[in-house]
């Protein structure tokens, strides 16, 4: 599908934003995205609307 290059550091706004390395790797451990690279994430499948905001809550 698509990919994603992942921010070096978050920058600790509330809710974290789509390219924070914390909301790719909670996305990897629920199957919707996959690392490829040390910065680069691959999307598996596009995560429903509930599923995103819990990810990305603090």
């Amino acid at each position: 599908m698509s990919s994603i290059t992942v921010k070096k550091k978050c920058c600790k706004s509330n809710p974290r934003c789509k390219k924070c390395p914390v909301v790719l790797h909670r996305l990897t451990m629920l199957g919707h995205a996959e690392k490829v690279g040390s910065r680069k994430y691959e999307m598996l499948s596009k995560p429903k609307q509930k599923v995103a905001k819990s990810v990305r809550a603090r």
